[in-house]
Order: structure tokens, then sequence, then C-alpha cells
């Protein structure tokens, strides 16, 4: 038996801050929680949305205390705003660490045996739905306005818990490129590239089946003609991006991930690494690791990433033809090939073994190690 779960509505397309207010007040919503980072809020994007709620009348109360890489004292310290502010719903503004930190705050007021954070690591056995969330993404990468997964930063231990709870999907995604026209070039190439990831090990991960496929590689498809576009502030580029990485959402968020991202997030949690610049460096080198067990799924990659001629390719011309169509459109972007300016030697055995124990690593399509993990970092350096 395969399960799939979605949003219970989402917009896209420019404008779609706008069904914000109608989605707040047809719920019978009172009073909202707006979950934002300090940037986003000095910079005027957050303001796009509340200035609406504004207008419409709607109360509300904003939570800022989000860093990039969120924290259990993060996830705490919002539990405690969002008690003291008596709203009834969550307006998740941000990339993937304000919906993060959103989830984590929602999941624990409603599930008040969690308060700890670190039990939600894993698949952890919630009973209640969270607070309702309408997630508005400034981003077009990490697609959590859409999926079932949400990460939190232990820094007393260096390293990132990854939790899986059907109870923290957003009610609402609103997917609007104007809220993502601000990102600067280098974000808008590392959330870009983690969309990507996202697509390409959701489509050769363990659990992968004919329905997530089907979104995979439609999300290939839209990523690779529109990032470049995306990264030079283009309308299509933009559009496609905020399109692509919520159709890679749709897929990977019920199928799982593999060892790209296993390995990308120790860095994250060691280095404060982007997490999308980990999986972009990471990605072409564990593409090859993983070739072996991918059947001909390589071939449709590659097609999907623009490559001509792959029908009459053998299989190891079309697995190489879809990793050097990474590399490509990696470089093209700007993300550095190595991991030479961010690991350190002496690192690597803890790196390894937090990749291993990562809970994205049983989804990788071929088995591995601590001490094959470990070589694969080795190589990269």
């Amino acid at each position: 038996m395969n399960r799939f779960v979605l949003n219970e509505t989402s917009y896209h397309g420019k404008g779609a801050i706008n069904a914000i207010p109608d989605e707040i007040k047809a719920r019978g919503f009172k009073k909202a929680f707006v979950a934002s980072d300090p940037d986003l809020i000095k910079f005027g994007v957050s303001k796009k949305v509340t200035d609406i709620l504004e207008a419409a009348g709607i109360e509300y109360a904003m939570f800022s205390e989000i860093k990039p890489n969120p924290t259990i004292e993060n996830v705490q310290a919002g539990v405690e705003a969002f008690k003291a502010a008596g709203a009834d719903c969550i307006v998740a503004i941000g990339g993937g660490s304000s919906m993060d930190t959103a989830k984590a705050i929602g999941i624990i007021i409603t599930n008040p045996d969690f308060a700890d954070v670190r039990s939600l690591e894993g698949v952890a056995p919630t009973t209640n739905k969270c607070v309702p969330i309408i997630a508005v993404p400034t981003t077009a990468g990490t697609a959590a306005e859409v999926t079932i997964n949400y990460v939190i930063t232990d820094a007393e231990k260096n390293r990132k818990m990854v939790c899986v709870d059907v109870h923290d999907i957003p009610v609402v995604a609103v997917v609007d490129p104007d809220m993502m026209a601000s990102m600067p070039k280098g974000l808008t190439a590392a959330t870009g590239m983690d969309a990507l990831t996202h697509a390409i090990e959701g489509y050769i991960t363990k659990g992968a089946w004919e329905l997530s496929d089907m979104f995979h590689i439609k999300a290939i498809e839209i990523i690779a003609k529109s990032l470049r576009g995306a990264v030079e502030n283009t309308d299509e580029g933009r559009e496609g991006m905020a399109l692509g990485q919520y159709v890679a959402g749709m897929g990977f968020s019920n199928v799982g991930l593999g060892i790209v991202h296993s390995m990308a997030h120790p860095l994250g949690a060691l280095y404060d690494t982007p997490h999308g610049v980990a999986n972009a460096i990471l990605l072409p080198t564990i593409m090859e690791y993983n070739a072996p067990e991918t059947g001909e799924k390589y071939r449709e990659i590659a097609k999907a990433m623009g490559v001509e001629g792959t029908e009459t390719m053998t299989v190891e011309e079309y697995r190489k033809a879809a990793v050097d169509a990474v590399k490509k459109l990696s470089a093209d972007v700007g993300i550095p090939a190595d991991l030479k300016e961010i690991v350190k030697a002496e690192d690597i055995p803890f790196l390894a073994q937090s990749a291993f124990d990562d809970a994205c690593r049983p989804g990788n399509p071929r088995d591995t190690s601590v001490e094959e993990i470990t070589a694969l970092y080795n190589s990269l350096m």
C-alpha cells in the first residue's frame, strides 16, 4: 500500500497571496501568528502579506526569532510566543527555516507531550493535527509548504533532526512567485539546486512508484528549464521555479530521499552551510555512486534535463549524460564543485556517522555504510 498526503488547498501564480484573507475568514480563524525571519521583515517581504491582513481587518502577532537553520531553542521560544499571542492559526512566511519552525511550533501546541522538541525526531507518534498553517514560501527550493517533513538543529549535539509527521502539513500553500522576486542570485541558485535534488532523489529512492515518478520527472523538466532564468530574475524563470519546486515537494514528501540529504544535513549543523549549496555540491557525486541501482531511470533524468539522443545511448552513456547535465546546471548558476572550502578533514568521521544515522539514509537506492559515506566525503575534498 502507498500513501499520498498533500495540502487541502494550494494557490499558484502572481498575486496568489491575495487569497490569504479569504482562507482565514472561511476557516473561521480570528487571529494569525505570523512566523517569518528577521531579514524578510527588514526588507519588507513579509509586509506584502501583513499589509493584506491589515487591509482585511485580520488581527495578527509577529514572531521573527528564526535562524537560517532553526534550533530547538527557536522552536521553544515560538511555542511560548504562540501561547502568549492567543492566535488560532499560523501564517508562515519564508523559506524552509520559517516553515519548519512553524510546523514544530504547531505540532507542540496541539501535542504538548513533545515539548522537548527532540522527541519529534524521526516519525514521531503524535496524535493531533498541528495548529492550522498557511504557508507562503519566499524561496523556490525546500517545498516545505507541501511536505510532511521539517528539520530542526540540535545545536548542543551539532546535528540536524529530520522530523516526519503527517500531522504537520500546512492546510493551505500559497505559492506566489512575486514573494520570491527579491531573492539574491546565490540564494536562488542554492534553493533551486535543492529543489532539483528533491526531484532526482525522490525519483530514484527505494520508495518511488508510478505516482511519485510522475511528479518528479515533471519537476526535473521544469527546474532544468527555469533555474538559469530565475537566477537572472526573469519572470518566466521565477514562475517556473515556484511551480517546479512545489511539484518536486508533492512527490518526495511521500516517498523519501537519500544520502545526498543525509550527507548535507550534518554540513548544515556543523558549519551552517546553506542546505541547497550542500545538496548541489554532493548531488553529482552521489548520482554516480547510486547509478548501478537505478535501472533505466537516468535515461529519463537526462531527457528531462534537456539531453538529446538518449534513446540511442548505452546505459553507461545516459547515466553519464544525466550526471553531466546536473554538473553543468550547477556550474552555470555558480555552485562550488567541491567541499574544500567547507569541510575540515578531521570532522569527516563525525560527518559520516551523522549522515549514516540520518533519517534520509534508508531511502537511498544503494545500501551504504559509514565507510562508504566517509569515502564519498573524502572524494569531494
